[in-house]
């Protein structure tokens, strides 16, 4: 699968409106064939950044790149951005999430 990781650092002024700023793309990517997940999490050090974890089946990614919708968000994310987002973005040998194996909870 694809595993990306996207840092977003948000203006103040930006930082309660973000996620309905992102609805319309996060809904849309989670529709895709192949999205595994699109979740997204705010530090809780910083109010100001967003965590985006995203997963594609191997061939999907591309796919999601190219949507009308990603495009979209393309123009309308950055006027609510400090800079430019931080990514990490691989292919893993996974095919989703797994039981974490230093804890079991019963």
């Amino acid at each position: 699968m694809i595993f990306i990781v996207v840092k977003f650092t948000v203006k103040p002024e930006w930082t309660d409106r973000w996620i309905a700023l992102t609805k319309d793309f996060t809904t849309a990517t989670r529709q895709e064939p192949g999205n595994l997940w699109f979740d997204w999490s705010q530090s809780v050090e910083d109010p100001n950044e967003f965590v985006l974890l995203e997963a594609f089946q191997d061939d999907a990614a591309g796919a999601h790149v190219n949507s009308d919708h990603f495009a979209l968000a393309m123009q309308t994310m950055p006027q609510a951005l400090v800079k430019t987002p931080e990514i990490i973005s691989e292919k893993i040998a996974a095919e989703g999430w797994g039981p974490m194996g230093e804890m079991t909870v019963n």
